[in-house]
């Protein structure tokens, strides 16, 4: 054996010490490799189901709200129609209280004029009556100053 053999024997033991050196930690880094694998398709299996609930649910959610925007449009379209009937409202109210001043107003001054004239009778019938009273007072003062004078005579 020459010395190139030995140093060729030397390198080969060597180098396969450091293949099983090696070994152990591929080995293990396998394992570990698997694991993660395995955890891998685990949760792949798990949340399949779930993403596939997650999007039933999100249709749901979709048609609900479709049907929300649907009865909030109908609920927009009545308050319109509300909206409409309070101007309406508003513009019948007012010809109504037009109508009554104008109703007032022709009303009133043939009930103040007719007002007046039978205060001004009450109060000519009451000055006629004081007028005969007066008169009356006055014709009996006369008579008796009429008969004072005639029985001082």
């Amino acid at each position: 054996m020459s010395g190139g053999e030995i140093a060729a024997l030397i390198a080969a033991g060597a180098f396969l010490m450091l293949v099983l050196v090696l070994a152990v930690p591929i080995l293990r880094l396998r394992h570990t490799v698997d694991a993660t694998t395995r955890m891998i398709t685990d949760v792949n299996e798990r949340t399949a189901p779930l993403l596939g609930d997650v999007n039933t649910t999100v249709k749901n959610v979709n048609v609900a709200l479709e049907q929300v925007q649907t009865s909030l449009d109908g609920v927009n379209l009545q308050l319109a129609k509300v909206d409409t009937m309070t101007t309406h409202a508003q513009n019948v109210t007012a010809n109504v209280a037009n109508l009554a001043t104008v109703v007032s107003a022709a009303a009133a001054n043939p009930l103040v004029k007719v007002t007046a004239f039978g205060y001004g009778l009450r109060r000519a019938a009451s000055a006629r009556r004081h007028a005969e009273t007066e008169r009356e007072v006055r014709d009996t003062i006369k008579q008796q100053r009429r008969a004072a004078k005639r029985g001082n005579r």
